[in-house]
């Protein structure tokens, strides 16, 4: 049953504008998430809670906002310097370690997020994660089919030659580094095209859209252009560091919602001392 019929048939009384009231006031909750969505699908077992305070479950953290969640994932923004997941050689809290103690303080303590994608440490932007193991496996076994449009916006080191265009490759994780070579050496065949935005100050802002999601690959695409992205000390100049970070934001995220078949569409803005690096002096 969708959730609007089953608010209906619980609350005849009400009429279906003060049930889209509730909605829209984010009181509804589906399994302790605010959830807006008229025709949200409920499956047996979940829970169903109007709230009277509206906005008490927000969510607060300086390294990532919570853009989007419901029954079945959650969509964040990550800030620059938060590991997405931890690894064997670093244990530190993580977007996935703030994820779940966030989950469990609000539906208990078995609750968690399970891993989809990552992004580099110094990467931000947006990325999701999974509330349960069955959407985990259909969002990683359909990644190209679900995911239709995922996009960075990076500052390079140089003006770009060309407006647009394809760089691929063969990619080789090394542990510590990615080797790229330009022909089928048994590495992983990676894709990134590219669009110059904008030449000024001895940068391009590029936007780049990943045709495969290799680690590290659009750094390491950037360096074989001749134009690494700024602050990256491993695939590029240690001392091009203008604005103290790596110059790459995953800034756009669109996918059919791997339950409801939904477009989902999240966007957040190019970040503010990308866009400064490039304006006319």
């Amino acid at each position: 049953m969708e959730l609007m019929d089953f608010l209906a048939a619980r609350m005849p009384q009400a009429s279906r504008t003060k049930l889209k009231s509730l909605l829209s006031k984010q009181l509804v909750f589906v399994d302790h998430v605010i959830t807006t969505q008229y025709n949200f699908p409920l499956l047996p077992g979940m829970t169903v809670q109007i709230s009277r305070e509206k906005g008490k479950h927000e969510f607060h953290h300086k390294l990532l906002k919570i853009v989007y969640e419901d029954a079945y994932l959650i969509v964040i923004e990550k800030m620059r310097g938060l590991l997405s997941v931890s690894t064997e050689r670093q244990k530190e809290r993580t977007a996935c370690t703030i994820l779940n103690e966030y989950l469990q303080r609000s539906a208990g303590r078995s609750a968690r997020v399970y891993v989809v994608h990552r992004l580099d440490r110094d990467t931000s932007g947006l990325m999701m994660f999974a509330k349960d193991e069955k959407t985990q496996h259909s969002l990683r076994d359909n990644w190209h089919r679900i995911v239709y449009d995922r996009r960075y916006v990076a500052v390079v080191a140089g003006e770009m030659e060309k407006d647009e265009g394809v760089v691929r490759s063969w990619l080789t994780d090394r542990v510590l580094y990615v080797h790229s070579s330009p022909v089928d050496d048994g590495g992983k065949e990676s894709v990134t095209h590219y669009r110059t935005i904008k030449r000024a100050n001895g940068y391009s802002l590029v936007e780049l859209h990943l045709e495969t999601g290799r680690k590290n690959q659009i750094r390491v695409h950037m360096q074989d252009l001749g134009h690494p992205v700024i602050g990256d000390g491993r695939y590029g100049l240690e001392d091009l560091n203008p604005i103290g970070r790596l110059a790459l934001h995953a800034f756009k995220l669109c996918f059919y919602h791997p339950v409801t078949g939904e477009e989902m569409a999240f966007e957040t803005p190019y970040p503010a001392e990308f866009k400064k690096l490039v304006l006319k002096k």
